[in-house]
């Protein structure tokens, strides 16, 4: 496993990690908003079994820099992914693969970069739009969180996250120690980010209605962040998409059920060939 970086267009400077077999198929793993490369656990550790797993800090989490401005702007973010992959010398076949706000920013570079690099893609509880307009639902743990999230009082920000009760790790008493990483990323991650991150606008219903790739949209019913609604636009509207959809499942499938999470990965890889 080796951590390195790349310079997006920008000059920021933006963080990333690479597992599994030099030669192996190349995943990207583009985390969601106020988390980091390491929000996926053991998934991406069985994930790398069979990929090339190359998973990044988004500008202004992790150990990516933060910079002062610039969140608004759907170029920096299709950006900062071109340059991973470029720093990794991928020029085809990748799958990305994105969790929440990670759909927005592969959407965002599918937008700007084109498919030339793709060979499919995964949203995992994402959405593809975020602003007003089609797609781009926000659920009612996001709505009841933001009172607090936004805050620089430790206390109030606290409390704001707790707003997410499960969603993350799902109902079983057996991911404390997976909330409790989660919940620490979340708060490591800058104040002004974690609000910058939702004042933009991006539509790429456009891109997907052209997408000339297969996408596999993973979504959980009881999804409170990021609602169904969301996934099941980007499955009707891209034209080689399929939805799995999980019966009763939350936010983060990769935490609740990552042996089917996983599963459900490699299938996809290997329809797609």
């Amino acid at each position: 496993m080796a951590t390195r970086d790349a310079v997006s267009a920008d000059g920021t400077r933006i963080v990333y990690r690479v597992s599994g077999p030099e030669g192996a198929r190349p995943l990207v793993l583009v985390h969601g908003w106020s988390a980091n490369l390491t929000c996926w656990g053991e998934a991406a550790e069985q994930l790398a079994q069979r990929f090339r797993v190359i998973a990044l800090d988004l500008r202004g989490h992790g150990y990516s820099d933060a910079p002062a401005a610039g969140y608004d702007d759907p170029a920096n973010w299709a950006a900062d992914l071109a340059a991973v992959l470029a720093a990794e010398n991928v020029t085809e076949d990748a799958i990305l693969l994105g969790w929440s706000y990670g759909g927005i920013v592969i959407s965002d570079y599918l937008t700007a970069y084109g498919t030339g690099a793709v060979g499919g893609v995964v949203y995992v509880g994402s959405m593809a739009n975020i602003g007003r307009v089609p797609g781009a639902e926000v659920g009612t743990a996001l709505t009841q969180a933001m009172a607090g999230v936004f805050e620089e009082s430790p206390g109030k920000a606290m409390r704001g996250f707790m707003a997410f009760g499960n969603a993350n790790t799902g109902d079983r008493r057996d991911k404390g120690v997976d909330a409790q990483r989660l919940f620490g990323m979340s708060l490591a991650t800058p104040p002004a980010v974690r609000k910058a991150l939702f004042y933009r606008t991006s539509d790429n219903t456009e891109t997907l209605r052209k997408l000339d790739v297969p996408v596999l949209v993973l979504h959980g019913t009881a999804d409170p962040v990021v609602p169904i609604a969301n996934g099941r636009f980007i499955a009707e509207t891209a034209p080689k998409a399929r939805g799995s959809y999980w019966e009763g499942a939350q936010h983060g499938l990769f935490i609740e059920d990552p042996e089917r999470f996983v599963a459900e990965v490699g299938q996809f890889a290997d329809d797609i060939g």
